[in-house]
């Protein structure tokens, strides 16, 4: 795997540059010089990092490994739009922005208010993955 500049590895975290510099010097990810000469994470090292970042927000989300559906996004619920049949409830979950349509109803049974914090299931059929040259 290769380096990822200090900038990409922070926006990835969705957290600043100053923390993943932070991070570099109480050691949780070593640093390298890029070809361009730019200081750079390990890729491997970064995975690493995402991953308990996970874990720690899966205490967030109480349904965390008893559903089938993998990908749950956790984050904090920015906006609810409602009429009386349906509404539209956006999260922002890390620097991702999930929109959903659910029953008016559902969102008052389970409290969906601006700064509640919610997870988005998401069970697809097809998913798309794209690389970064």
């Amino acid at each position: 795997m290769g380096t990822i500049r200090i900038s990409d590895a922070a926006s990835l975290l969705g957290v600043s540059d100053d923390t993943v510099r932070r991070w570099i010097e109480q050691g949780r990810l070593s640093v390298s010089l890029d070809p361009a000469g730019r200081q750079a994470v390990d890729g491997a090292e970064l995975a690493v990092l995402l991953t308990e970042a996970r874990a720690d927000l899966d205490r967030l989300d109480g349904g965390a490994g008893r559903r089938s559906a993998r990908n749950h996004f956790t984050g904090i619920v920015t906006g609810v739009i409602s009429d009386l049949v349906m509404s539209q409830v956006e999260l922002q979950c890390g620097p991702f922005r999930v929109v959903s349509l659910i029953s008016t109803e559902a969102v008052r049974e389970l409290g969906l208010v601006p700064g509640s914090i919610a997870t988005a299931v998401v069970k697809a059929t097809n998913v798309t993955v794209e690389a970064r040259p």
